[in-house]
């Protein structure tokens, strides 16, 4: 008996034909279910967020497998080819906070835009270098380095010679990333400094008694010592630039406590203003050799544009501001009634509020 021979039956071709197209298009499903679930799901952050650290050099692949380890987010890699297909690979290192409920988009975005946690620090006018030193190495998340362990290690980090760099930066709020060096925010307000005072110099009145911007940042940190009210200060340069015209003696106090260095006990009697020291400006003549603290802009700006006038002394009145005297003879009188006299209340600057 012959065997008759079997042909494939059209419908079983198009039943696995069919089978085939199910299988791709449950697949393909499946890849897009899985994909809104790495974008779109909250990452594994808790209620306060995450704070965590992109290392110098990380990459976005490094980054996320990290987040893996840790935890936060589950398919790296389909977040990353999201990356690569919105063309957001470059991040930028730093310290990020990620808020609770972000997603995946979320953070792409972040690392992408380089969205880092920013941190603030303020210099205070008045202060001395060695006192903004000691204020930036305890910023918070400032890497301190070997360059900043000193004044000395500082000005040299800086370029600057021992023992001039009084003075050369400038107070002021500065916002920083983590992992920032000491020396790194210094030199911002070090190059700040240099930018002030040459906008400010290019500004100056005619007739001043200063040969270089220097001397003018001098007499600027003399000006921000004596100043108890802002709106003296361009007075208490009219003052000083009159005595240095007229070739008389500066005579204030703040000189004499930065010459006394560790030596003053808060206490600022008749010998210490007769005790030779190159800060001593009841016994030099002219200006002191280095400033003696952080100018701010506005004392700049009073240096380089006194007010006109004829005092030629001042003497506190105990409530931040002071009297203005022409004549001798009216500031021994000023010096009586607020200085030997003096209220229970007496403050050499404004109290708060004022």
């Amino acid at each position: 008996m012959v065997k008759k021979k079997r042909t494939s039956s059209p419908f079983k071709f198009w039943k696995i034909l069919f089978s085939g197209f199910l299988l791709v298009a449950l697949l393909g499903g499946a890849s897009l279910w899985m994909l809104q679930m790495a974008l779109a799901s909250p990452l594994a952050v808790g209620e306060k967020g995450l704070q965590f650290q992109v290392q110098k050099g990380s990459s976005l692949s490094g980054t996320l497998r990290k987040l893996k380890s840790d935890g936060v987010i589950s398919w790296p890699r389909l977040i990353l080819a999201y990356a690569y297909w919105e063309g957001k690979t470059d991040i930028h290192s730093g310290e990020y906070l990620i808020p609770s409920g972000s997603t995946a988009v979320d953070l792409i975005t972040r690392l992408n835009r380089g969205d880092v946690t920013i941190y603030r620090l303020t210099l205070v006018e008045g202060w001395t270098f060695r006192q903004a030193l000691q204020k930036i190495r305890s910023g918070q998340r400032i890497v301190r380095s070997e360059a900043g362990s000193s004044v000395s290690a500082a000005a040299r980090a800086l370029g600057l010679k021992e023992g001039a760099e009084e003075g050369w930066i400038f107070p002021d709020t500065y916002v920083y990333r983590s992992g920032t060096t000491d020396i790194e925010l210094l030199r911002e307000a070090y190059e700040r400094m240099q930018r002030v005072l040459d906008e400010e110099w290019q500004a100056k009145e005619d007739g001043l008694p200063y040969a270089t911007p220097y001397e003018a940042l001098i007499m600027a940190s003399l000006i921000e010592k004596e100043t108890g009210q802002p709106s003296e200060r361009s007075q208490i340069a009219g003052v000083f630039v009159r005595r240095l015209n007229m070739g008389m003696r500066l005579q204030t106090d703040p000189t004499v406590i930065y010459g006394l260095g560790e030596d003053y006990d808060g206490n600022l009697t008749r010998a210490h203003l007769r005790q030779p020291t190159p800060y001593n400006t009841y016994v030099i003549n002219g200006l002191p050799p280095t400033p003696i603290a952080l100018p701010g802009r506005a004392a700049i700006r009073a240096a380089l544009n006194p007010k006109p006038g004829k005092s030629l002394y001042f003497v506190g009145k105990g409530d931040g501001s002071h009297h203005f005297s022409a004549t001798l003879t009216e500031h021994n009188r000023a010096v009586r009634e607020y200085q030997l006299k003096r209220r229970a209340d007496y403050r050499s600057s404004p109290a708060k509020g004022n």
